[in-house]
């Protein structure tokens, strides 16, 4: 598929979008835009390879870790995940699952509930952000928040879920979560410009992300000093379109597992469903059916990235500010759906 030029242009221009819009079809990039500042205050322009974090896009490498450990024997996806807390977090419920914290369907309460009215620039973290190192030291920030619903009961989305399955991770492997996602996910994708990159010390290759559409103000003090199992790695769009084509072949985990991923997992009513879309494992799934969605949106970031697998087509867009980016997302999303009707 091709955008409009004109179109992606004027939805940049509405909201001074800071970033990157990319299409690319089998071997071949088709559509490339730059936007924008990488570093405003140094005047570093976009390019359509720097590295952009993408928020919560990144669940979908943290389910991809614990699918990986599924399989490998490690993990089952109706083990009650109380086996591996012991006496940490005693507020999520017994029956909860592996497989319910990959679908939102735990039920569990959420230490970043985006049901409630919080804006990107707030400081929302109750622990230093440079000690937030590893998984397990989000454990006093995720505890403490009751059940909301019964596990297996409804679809809530859900960051403390996954910053527990990246505890879970941690303690099945005795490696950090890091770790375990670059060698079962990076590595056998062929990703080599993604990483969870350190805010304090980002290299050249990477775009600073901004709270506001102008000003200098960035991101560092409003998120973890590095991310985690629920968002914050960095990757390129040229990695997306990479990660996108290894996933699928059944390069990182079985063709089999993909399906399952890519179910969606309860089914739910139209009218249900929480952002327009159903969810599978990790993955939004597109209304049309017919393609797969990582998105992400949080201070100094706003992202998107959409896999067409029958036409082999990655589109993506990443920005580096925290609203810049959707007039962007919106006008891309569009034509995606005009195309797959």
């Amino acid at each position: 598929m091709r955008l409009d030029t004109q179109i992606i242009d004027a939805a940049a221009a509405a909201e001074g979008f800071s970033g990157v819009v990319t299409v690319d079809t089998g071997a071949r990039r088709v559509f490339g835009r730059a936007y924008g500042f990488a570093h405003r205050a140094f005047g570093i322009v976009t390019a359509p390879e720097m590295q952009f974090a993408v928020a919560s896009g990144s669940k979908t490498f943290t389910a991809l870790a614990v699918l990986r450990l599924v399989a490998q024997g490690e993990l089952e996806l109706d083990q009650p995940v109380r086996g591996i807390l012991g006496d940490d977090l005693p507020l999520i419920d017994a029956a909860v699952t592996i497989g319910q914290l990959l679908s939102h369907t735990s039920g569990i309460g959420d230490y970043l509930d985006e049901d409630t009215d919080w804006a990107a620039d707030d400081y929302i973290l109750t622990a230093p952000v440079h000690t937030l190192t590893t998984a397990e030291a989000f454990l006093p920030l995720i505890d403490g928040f009751p059940q909301k619903s019964a596990p297996g009961e409804r679809f809530a989305y859900c960051n403390g879920g996954y910053i527990v399955l990246a505890i879970v991770i941690e303690r099945v492997t005795g490696e950090t979560y890091h770790d375990v996602v670059r060698r079962l996910v990076f590595a056998p994708a062929g990703l080599a410009h993604t990483d969870f990159l350190r805010l304090d010390e980002l290299p050249s290759t990477a775009a600073v992300g901004y709270l506001y559409a102008t000003g200098d103000r960035a991101n560092t003090l409003h998120l973890p000093v590095i991310g985690n199992g629920d968002g914050g790695a960095f990757t390129t769009a040229g990695d997306l379109h990479r990660f996108w084509r290894a996933f699928h072949a059944g390069a990182i985990v079985s063709t089999e597992t993909v399906a399952q991923m890519t179910a969606p997992t309860l089914k739910l009513p139209k009218a249900e469903l929480a952002y327009g879309m159903d969810y599978g494992m990790g993955l939004w799934l597109h209304t049309s059916g017919r393609a797969v969605v990582m998105e992400g949106y949080d201070a100094g970031v706003s992202f998107a990235s959409t896999h067409i697998p029958a036409a082999a087509t990655t589109v993506s867009v990443l920005g580096n500010s925290s609203e810049g980016a959707r007039p962007v997302i919106a006008a891309v999303d569009a034509a995606i759906t005009a195309e797959l009707g």
